[in-house]
């Protein structure tokens, strides 16, 4: 879920360059294939100065020698232990590395079928207890549709969340979570200078501190097309 101005989240990681014109719309039902904002560091291709900016990406990976988009859905998430290693995520990892904020994530618990309820799936909103962004560790990765030709639209930026063993609250509700990076480590992680495997994995060993907090809330998260923050409402409990 993100729900921030992105004017908010530039001055929060010190964002250098952003085009407001790209401007999304908040979402509380962030799907996969959405575009959701990122933060990162790259280049200008003029100057050759790194810049920290501010941009939408597509959520799920599409790698460079994939054969269409449709690839992206299946990896909107990698594991952070073996991360390095995975050719779709290896070359990323090394050189393409993001902060994706965001306000919390959704899990969900299957609540069991009783004589008066069918079985469901309870969706749990997961957000700090502090109430600041969440930094979530990403890759992003450049794609281009070989059909398009020399179109500039052509070339699609898409990216993953790196996932580790949950902790706090969510650790009782699903076994993995979103890696959320230190702000202290921020720097070292979007700096694409920086390609040592061992130093970039000890970035992901230990969760940014901050407990968790975690309620239940409207099952109507459970479809894509309903948006808007009534989905953090307490889910209606049946007479």
């Amino acid at each position: 879920m993100s729900t921030r101005a992105p004017r908010d989240l530039a001055g929060l990681f010190r964002v250098t360059s952003w085009e407001q014109q790209e401007a999304l719309a908040p979402s509380w039902n962030v799907a996969p294939t959405d575009d959701v904002w990122s933060v990162l560091d790259r280049a200008d291709r003029r100057t050759g100065e790194v810049e920290r900016r501010l941009r939408p990406l597509r959520w799920g990976l599409v790698p460079s020698w994939a054969k269409d988009l449709a690839a992206g859905a299946k990896m909107i998430n990698a594991r952070a232990e073996t991360v390095a290693e995975k050719p779709a995520y290896r070359r990323a990892f090394a050189k393409r590395r993001c902060l994706l904020p965001a306000d919390g994530f959704y899990e969900w618990v299957t609540v069991p079928a009783t004589e008066h309820r069918k079985a469901c799936k309870q969706p749990y909103f997961i957000t700090p207890a502090d109430g600041q962004v969440m930094a979530m560790a990403g890759l992003y990765e450049f794609w281009r549709d070989p059909a398009a030709g020399d179109d500039p639209a052509a070339w699609v930026a898409t990216c993953t969340i790196l996932t580790t063993e949950a902790e706090d609250a969510a650790g009782r509700i699903h076994p993995r979570m979103p890696l959320a990076i230190a702000p202290d480590d921020w720097d070292a992680w979007l700096d694409p200078a920086h390609e040592d495997p061992a130093e970039l994995r000890a970035l992901l060993a230990t969760p940014a501190e901050g407990r968790l907090d975690a309620c239940a809330v409207s099952t109507a998260v459970n479809d894509v097309r309903n948006n808007g923050p009534h989905l953090l409402d307490p889910p209606q409990r049946s007479a």
